[in-house]
């Protein structure tokens, strides 16, 4: 298993699972009850882990969020 990205953010956290799951990508969320141990700080993250032959698509879902947010990508035009 790899790490493929860490956050607090728990919308991102949400879509990015269920993104990975539609293109089977098996992800494993990482420190979730240390997380929400240490309370609302967010000194700890928590870590999206895939399978190491798996990364380099998992990567290419983290470049179709970024272009989402940035009103580049598939979505774009979706709320108009």
């Amino acid at each position: 298993m790899e790490e493929l990205v860490r956050t607090n953010d728990a919308v991102f956290l949400s879509w990015l699972t269920a993104r990975l799951n539609g293109e089977n990508i098996d992800a494993v969320v990482l420190d979730t009850h240390a997380s929400v141990m240490e309370g609302s700080i967010s000194a700890i993250q928590r870590r999206v882990m895939v399978e190491s032959h798996n990364l380099h698509r998992a990567k290419l879902l983290l470049i179709e969020a970024e272009e989402i947010l940035n009103g580049t990508g598939p979505a774009d035009g979706i709320f108009d």
